[in-house]
């Protein structure tokens, strides 16, 4: 159990004592555009099947019943992910005859995948 203390400076602690701000807020107001859209990208990484799905596209090229059959559930439940990972870019296709194939769309998210796995894995 986790014990809140009854010190009220504990709740303070991250504030400053004085409002003094010691950076031009325009500035870094304009920066903020810098990451609009990034929040999409994590909300659909924080769902595990998705990022299952994209480590498995990050090892090979596959087709919606090969992802159904390696995670265990319906080609619907995965075209559905992989309609929205599309809608991201996160994912491309390509269709071969009547097969439809689904790879990474590039190397960023590999590139986020390993740096999350690197994170997670790292010793506290």
């Amino acid at each position: 159990m986790i014990k809140i203390s009854d010190d009220k400076s504990y709740f303070n602690q991250d504030l400053c004592d004085d409002y003094c701000p010691s950076v031009k807020e325009e500035e870094l107001r304009e920066r903020l555009t810098d990451v609009e859209g990034l929040s999409e990208i994590f909300k659909v990484l924080g769902d595990e099947t998705r990022t299952k799905i994209l480590y498995l596209l990050a090892q090979k090229e596959l087709c919606v019943c090969d992802l159904a059959a390696v995670l265990e559930m319906s080609m619907p439940a995965i075209s559905h992910h992989l309609r929205l990972l599309k809608m991201l870019r996160l994912v491309k296709n390509r269709r071969e005859g009547k097969m439809v194939y689904y790879s990474l769309d590039d190397d960023h998210i590999l590139n986020l995948i390993r740096e999350a796995q690197e994170h997670y894995a790292e010793e506290r």
